[in-house]
């Protein structure tokens, strides 16, 4: 309980005030994890309508990379994805369902913690009995595997694919944009061939830019022969010419979030 005790005392209830951050934001930070054995930072953005109604619950969306998100200042290129633009965005146009995003900062082991490794396990575990259980009971979500979507990208991408496929109880989307399959061998693919059970009722969202068109086009025949279906549970989408990078994920962040909380 150690984690819970201590993300009460440090939450922030006086939102952000930068000017470059759109929407009510809650930091959290040095949140010390018991399975991690060390401390970590993630934010909670929430719906412009989140005051105004207090009984209604969100969905919610877990995002990877958490510093590279909403704010530039923090980024890692200094371009953010714009996930706070985008999302407000799409609410006002009335193109998705209003929703919370939890964004968990990453750390020195993220590739390990990004990939199926015994840190990465951790990292997962992390994710389902300790900051998904803390985030249910201090906002209000709609706490069911089908309320809740996980995304993330390069490395995130690949992690967001694990979780999902090793936990569909937990999360029923998983956006993979510019995903590192290739990684470590390709163990991801592996990890499928390996399956021999029923078709897994996750939604994907597989995407990718001249950096992944190989592997990314493979994951999406991948699934396809698992029985997913484009445009029901499955969706597919090719940038021509796209860089790795933060700026050009902000552009096409809009089409997982409209296929996963779409209206």
């Amino acid at each position: 309980m150690a984690f819970f005790k201590r993300k009460r005392k440090l939450r922030k209830k006086k939102r952000t005030d930068s000017k470059s951050i759109i929407g009510n934001v809650e930091f959290h930070r040095e949140n010390y994890s018991r399975i991690m054995d060390t401390k970590r930072d993630f934010f909670v953005w929430l719906p412009p309508a989140y005051d105004e109604n207090v009984s209604r619950r969100y969905p919610v969306l877990y995002m990877h990379d958490g510093q590279n998100l909403i704010d530039p200042k923090t980024s890692y290129t200094g371009k953010d994805w714009q996930v706070d633009e985008t999302v407000t965005r799409l609410i006002k146009e009335y193109k998705i369902k209003e929703i919370i995003v939890v964004g968990i900062y990453n750390n020195e082991n993220r590739l390990d913690e990004y990939s199926d490794t015994e840190k990465g396990a951790t990292y997962q575990k992390f994710i389902i009995e300790e900051l998904k259980p803390f985030v249910d009971s201090e906002y209000r979500t709609l706490t069911d595997n089908k309320n809740t979507a996980i995304i993330g990208s390069s490395m995130g991408g690949l992690a967001s694919f694990i979780i999902a496929w090793i936990h569909p109880e937990i999360f029923s989307m998983a956006g993979c944009m510019s995903s590192s399959f290739y990684y470590n061998d390709e163990k991801v693919f592996k990890m499928i061939d390996e399956y021999d059970g029923p078709k897994k009722h996750i939604k994907f969202y597989i995407d990718h830019g001249e950096d992944g068109l190989i592997r990314g086009q493979r994951m999406f025949c991948k699934l396809t022969q698992f029985g997913y279906v484009i445009g029901t549970d499955l969706d597919y989408f090719y940038t021509r010419g796209a860089e790795h990078n933060e700026t050009e994920w902000a552009k096409r962040l809009e089409r997982p979030l409209i296929f996963f909380f779409g209206r």
